[in-house]
């Protein structure tokens, strides 16, 4: 579903980044996806809920950057990535992330945000008020293929092209 949304956008010189080295394989996945290059985050957690972003492991100058990340909470970590893309040279940056929890103070950090779009899916209901940054793809028909799969005995991986995951 989501690297199905950024290849109907046709971004130009798309790379995806990895949050931290945590995610590479989810990013890399993605990157082959879409048929993007690949960058890392250098993050460190000086402290519990503080995250520190040093510095780009890969080239995003000059090109658009899409941060891909399984779930996004109160957004200061992403945006503070974000910024940090920007800051290297990335043209524009983009945010994917499964699930939008979006909690706290997310709201303003988006808000005020590099991001041209942040896409999640609806696999947790929406707060009132989100930033119109916010793009939300619904997977009820995902969910229901695969339902009806389970009950007449067919691939369910199939759904997910042989992985278990939404992108």
């Amino acid at each position: 579903m989501l690297t199905q949304h950024f290849k109907d956008l046709n971004l130009d010189d798309l790379v995806v980044v990895s949050p931290d080295a945590g995610r590479v394989k989810l990013a890399k996945k993605f990157a082959e996806k879409v048929g993007a290059e690949l960058a890392i985050l250098n993050k460190e957690r000086p402290a519990q809920q503080v995250a520190e972003i040093a510095y780009v492991i890969g080239d995003v100058k000059g090109k658009t950057a899409l941060l891909v990340d399984d779930m996004i909470d109160t957004g200061g970590t992403l945006k503070a990535a974000g910024q940090t893309v920007l800051d290297e040279g990335a043209r524009a940056v983009y945010a994917a992330a499964t699930h939008g929890v979006f909690s706290g103070n997310a709201w303003e950090n988006l808000a005020s945000s590099p991001f041209e779009q942040i896409v999640v899916t609806d696999t947790i209901p929406l707060r009132t008020n989100a930033p119109s940054n916010i793009t939300v793809l619904p997977c009820a028909e995902l969910l229901t293929d695969s339902i009806r799969r389970i009950f007449t005995d067919d691939s369910v991986s199939e759904v997910f092209g042989g992985e278990n995951q939404l992108f």
